[in-house]
């Protein structure tokens, strides 16, 4: 018979403002990946422009566990590409997950996929869900607050994460990094309490979000909009420009249709925090 394995992995949305390569949240937007051993190789995927070969993220994560030969793959995903949404460490974790689960590896999932992704905030949280702490060793996972909830204004453009990183400088001043640390440390204790208004005061940015202005200027006004249309507070998910409002589950439908009317150029989702991360179902 067969081997036959459906994978699904959440978005995710790194920084999360302060929290520069070290936090991040899984999103309740999917990404599945079915792979079947059929006897001969084959990628379907309903993203247009995604690699229909072995460059292919996803086989390419399959096969530094299991050659893919004779397998076909096939992708759905709702993940919005180059929008700083975690697709392409969702496509890494779906081929890792698929393979060791279908050939009962026990690989070191985190490791591998850090290791392909290139950083591991995304990748830990499309694997574990919910809020990670990535820092040495294994990241730290924390349950998504209640009543916390998330919309995302996706705007027409994209950024490349190679642009977004040449816009760091080597180095900050001392004092945008002691409030970054100020900022993320209050954030964290938030999340960890479940205390939304620490959650809103550790939401400011100094360190990458600002030197990054010029490649997502609309994504940076709404970010500052972000109180007055009736969110906690915004940021700037990953490489941008996708802006993550973190909004109170009450005051989310009016933020939603403030933001529909003040960023017609967007595309607006109300979306949840995933508990839940990385999970394989055997066919």
């Amino acid at each position: 018979m067969n081997r036959r394995r459906v994978v699904r992995v959440p978005a995710s949305s790194a920084n999360l403002g302060p929290g520069y390569d070290v936090l991040a949240a899984a999103l309740d937007l999917p990404l599945e990946l079915e792979v079947e051993e059929t006897g001969a190789f084959s990628v379907a995927c309903d993203v247009p422009g995604v690699s229909l070969d072995r460059s292919n993220l996803c086989v390419r994560a399959f096969e530094r566990l299991h050659p893919a030969d004779g397998v076909s793959f096939t992708i759905r995903s709702e993940i919005p590409p180059a929008a700083g949404l975690g697709s392409s460490a969702a496509a890494i974790v779906a081929g890792l997950c698929a393979a060791d689960h279908m050939y009962e590896l026990d690989a070191p999932l985190f490791e591998l996929a850090a290791e392909l992704e290139g950083h591991p905030d995304n990748v830990a949280a499309a694997l574990l869900g919910g809020f990670v702490i990535c820092g040495s060793g294994a990241p730290v996972r924390l349950d998504p607050p209640a009543g916390l909830e998330a919309v995302l204004a996706i705007p027409g453009f994209e950024v490349s994460t190679a642009a977004a990183r040449e816009a760091m400088p080597d180095a900050v001043p001392l004092a945008d990094a002691v409030s970054n640390v100020a900022s993320s440390s209050l954030l964290a204790v938030g999340l960890a309490r479940g205390d939304l208004s620490l959650i809103q005061r550790g939401l400011a940015d100094a360190l990458h979000q600002p030197h990054r202005r010029p490649l997502y200027e609309r994504s940076m006004e709404l970010v500052e909009a972000a109180p007055g249309l009736g969110a906690l507070g915004a940021t700037i998910s990953g490489a941008g420009p996708t802006v993550l409002f973190w909004s109170h589950w009450e005051q989310t439908g009016a933020l939603i249709e403030r933001l529909r009317s003040e960023a017609p150029d967007c595309e607006v989702r109300r979306v949840t925090f995933a508990p839940g991360g990385a999970d394989v179902n055997e066919l």
